[in-house]
């Protein structure tokens, strides 16, 4: 598993920053991602992917200790669609 902490050294490996500017940056892209997300906005890094948000719709389900049915409210959920390059890489 990576983690956030592997990815601000990765960075700051390759680009010779060092780790406290590595972890502002990569702080900041989660940051401006998760904004935009919450704005409604589609996120598109080429090569890599694509976030999005959808709607879920209100549903009834049930509760599996007691098998009541209850009713769970719509919702929003963040989408993602792996980019061409991507695939590519995970596939070799």
């Amino acid at each position: 598993m990576i983690t956030k902490s592997n990815i601000v050294e990765a960075v700051a490996a390759k680009t010779g920053l060092k780790k406290k500017d590595s972890e502002a940056a990569v702080n900041e892209t989660i940051a401006a991602i998760a904004a935009a997300l919450a704005n409604g906005e589609k996120v598109q890094i080429t090569g890599f992917g694509a976030f999005e948000v959808k709607e879920r719709a209100a549903r009834t389900g049930r509760n599996p200790q007691s098998g009541e049915n209850i009713e769970i409210p719509a919702s929003k959920r963040v989408s993602f669609s792996a980019g061409k390059n991507l695939k590519e890489s995970v596939n070799k």
